[in-house]
């Protein structure tokens, strides 16, 4: 009887298995967008259990949980550790067919050698021999980045963030990098106005100086450009729900931001405007330092108003959303690139219907330099599951250069969440895999080799400038 998941988990034929073990298993991992926190990494905290390394900040985890019945005070609520567990424990078994149950697997296998499914039978023996290692320190957070042969973190860091931790990181000689990533969404967050100015005043103390009018807010943004730029970053990521492109719109930002300082509210067409310039303006600062731009783009959040007032933002309340994206994209990339100003970017894609739109976009702004200078990234949040994942390399296959492809990337606030780069690196060896004892692709293990090699590692390790 098999062991799942086994040693050929998800490779099927003799070319997948090759290709995994010589070109993909051993390779160091960069993860370039993630959420850890940089804290824990300059702590390297050592968690007191299972369920707080695991569940805690796991929205996935958490929506499998309600769907399956278990009141809130088990996911986000303040139930005991271990009874949260049971709770997990107990759905479980429920998650069968979700990759929920895939990676619940191969994180007990590869951090804990546990190779036991869990279920409530099992629940208690697997979380005290978890939290024993967790604990102990033989599992500490950055033991973790070493288990699993993590070469460069990039975490996720306001504009206004110290970088105090990511210093301590830095000082202490830390062989893995860890470096920050410009995430400025507040900066362009004005949609409500208390809220926005709230966030100057922050951002004004951290760049030194007072922001009264727009030239003031692009000073304050240049400056901490710099200062992360000093400490390591060369990529930023922005969360959008669609891009937004005005024209011509110098004197009107300047009073419309006016406005905001003023206390007054903004109307969508005035917010519309002021989103426009800032987009522009951040991707200028990043073409300016030769530095990699991420969007992701789609997420309809905050669906439940109840429980967003009850337990806030970013615990599993958010969807899928539909709104147009193709002729804004093109026009935020076409402004940048008329302007010599498009730095190397990758697109991320929430909504699978507009998987074909992407794939072609990206092939209008390469510039026959840089190879795969726009990317389509990784399949993200509710796509970074199998069908989803082959279906992002299907599409890219047909109509870009798979080979140019920058790989994968965790997304996620856990440590544990590593093993998604070899469960990302076995579906693509398997579907080459196949296709080569399928005659579809060349019997050539060394060439498809390098390609699996390229998409795993390499092609990260040179499109960015860490």
């Amino acid at each position: 009887m098999k062991t799942f998941p086994d040693e050929n988990f998800l490779l099927h034929g003799k070319h997948a298995v090759e290709l995994f073990e010589r070109f993909a298993q051993d390779q160091p991992i960069i993860d370039y967008h993630c959420h850890l926190s940089p804290k824990d990494i300059a702590e390297d905290r050592r968690f007191d259990n299972l369920s707080q390394a695991w569940l805690a900040g796991d929205h996935y985890k958490w929506r499998a949980m309600r769907t399956n019945g278990i009141d809130e005070r088990f996911c986000t609520g303040d139930a005991e550790d271990y009874e949260k567990f049971e709770k997990w424990a107990q759905t479980v078994p429920f998650t069968l067919r979700n990759p929920l149950y895939h990676w619940t697997h191969l994180e007990l296998q590869r951090y804990f050698g546990i190779r036991k499914l869990l279920h409530p039978g099992t629940a208690r023996d697997i979380y005290d021999e978890a939290s024993s290692m967790l604990n102990s320190g033989e599992l500490s957070v950055r033991n973790m980045l070493r288990k699993m042969k993590v070469e460069l973190v990039c975490t996720t860091d306001d504009p206004a963030d110290t970088l105090e931790h990511h210093q301590k990181i830095a000082a202490d000689g830390f062989e893995i990098k860890v470096v920050p990533a410009w995430r400025p969404d507040k900066a362009i967050a004005v949609d409500h106005t208390t809220d926005y100015n709230h966030y100057l005043d922050k951002l004004s103390q951290a760049a030194g100086i007072e922001i009264s009018r727009f030239e003031d807010l692009l000073e304050a943004l240049h400056i901490r450009h710099d200062y992360f730029h000093q400490h390591g970053c060369r990529i930023s990521d922005h969360g959008l729900d669609k891009f937004y492109v005005k024209e011509n719109l110098k004197g009107e930002v300047s009073s419309i931001f006016n406005k905001v300082r003023r206390g007054l509210d903004l109307d969508q067409h005035d917010v519309k405007k002021f989103k426009s310039a800032m987009l522009y303006h951040l991707g200028v600062m990043d073409h300016e330092k030769n530095w990699v731009q991420q969007f992701h783009v789609g997420a309809m959040r905050n669906n439940n108003h109840a429980m967003f007032q009850r337990v806030g933002p970013d615990t599993g309340f958010d969807s899928i959303g539909d709104l147009p994206v193709a002729e804004g994209m093109s026009r935020f990339l076409d402004k940048l690139n008329r302007d010599g100003k498009l730095t190397k970017t990758i697109l991320y894609n929430l909504n699978p219907a507009d998987n074909e739109l992407y794939a072609t976009m990206i092939g209008n702004f390469q510039d026959g330099i840089i190879p795969g200078k726009i990317q389509w990234g990784a399949g993200w949040w509710f796509l970074d599951q199998k069908e989803g994942i082959e279906r992002h390399l299907n599409t890219l296959s047909s109509l870009g250069l798979l080979s140019r492809f920058v790989g994968m990337l965790t997304d996620s606030r856990s440590f544990l969440s590593f093993p998604r780069h070899e469960y990302f690196r076995r579906i693509l060896c398997n579907m080459l895999g196949n296709e080569m004892e399928r005659g579809e692709l060349p019997d050539d293990i060394e060439l498809v080799g390098g390609m699996v090699a390229g998409i795993s590692y390499h092609n990260a390790a040179s499109y960015f400038s860490f």
